[in-house]
């Protein structure tokens, strides 16, 4: 999100230049503005230069730019920590209109409830590699139990992939299935 933003043009002018830069004409990105301006809920600001913006208003601009562009693959990495709650839910509600619409998302967060809630496939990755896969809960659980036993935290310098069997690394048994 927000990828090619410049921070000396003001939030139109960075919406206007990265729709064009997406192929989309003058036009059809004038047309569009206010949608945009209207889901960013940043008031002036949208005529302010970036550089002045909140990381908060950063992502709410790049937010509303990128899902009104009618995009066929969406990948938003963490963006949505910044938002405060009512920002957050208008964007899972989006998310849930593209799902209905068969487009996909790739969310990339740490936040075991929103993927629980609003994805319907989950990765978990190390380094680059594919850990585990499948339904969000089973994948929650097991990243919950790696770091139940040390795994993947700060405080431990060991790695999954050095050494660690993961056939026998199982979570802890929470009593949810």
């Amino acid at each position: 999100l927000g990828s090619g933003f410049n921070p000396d043009f003001t939030g139109r002018e960075n919406v206007m230049l990265n729709g064009v830069l997406m192929g989309f004409t003058k036009d059809e990105m004038t047309d569009r503005l206010p949608v945009i301006e209207s889901f960013a809920d940043i008031g002036e600001f949208f005529d302010q230069p970036l550089k002045i913006y909140s990381s908060g208003m950063a992502v709410r601009l790049a937010f509303a730019a990128a899902i009104n562009v009618d995009p066929e693959i969406l990948i938003v990495d963490e963006a949505l920590a910044v938002g405060d709650a009512m920002f957050q839910n208008k964007c899972y509600k989006k998310f849930r209109q593209f799902q209905d619409m068969g487009k996909t998302i790739v969310f990339v967060t740490h936040d075991w409830n929103a993927v629980l809630k609003h994805c319907s496939d989950a990765l978990l990755l190390e380094n680059g590699q594919i850990v585990k896969s499948g339904e969000p809960k089973e994948v929650v659980n097991f990243y919950s139990g790696l770091l139940h036993i040390g795994f993947l935290s700060d405080k431990n310098d060991t790695s999954i992939s050095e050494g660690a069997n993961m056939e026998n690394i199982q979570p802890p048994s929470n009593g949810k299935k």
